[in-house]
């Protein structure tokens, strides 16, 4: 696993970009369920979150459900301050 990060660590240097480093108390939301998260802040049901993203509304719960573990909160309506880091 080592060499993959190194070797990626290369490419990235040779090309110019840079990685940024997680802050070691910030929950990490996986790119899916950041926009789904953002969208639910935006006022969209479940259901107009999956037409949007082309997945089920049981897969946009499913994700929302995992992120409000990461950002250890219980309902959406606590989501757009648990973004903006104003638990």
């Amino acid at each position: 696993m080592e060499a993959f990060a190194e070797r990626a660590r290369r490419e990235l240097l040779a090309t110019g970009e840079t990685v940024r480093r997680r802050a070691v108390d910030a929950p990490a939301l996986t790119p899916q369920e950041t926009r789904i998260a953002r969208l639910v802040v935006a006022g969209h049901s479940n259901a107009e979150i999956g037409a949007q993203l082309f997945i089920s509304p049981r897969t946009v719960e499913w994700h929302l459900r995992k992120v409000f573990v990461r950002l250890g909160i219980a309902s959406r309506r606590e989501l757009d301050g648990a973004l903006s880091g104003g638990r």
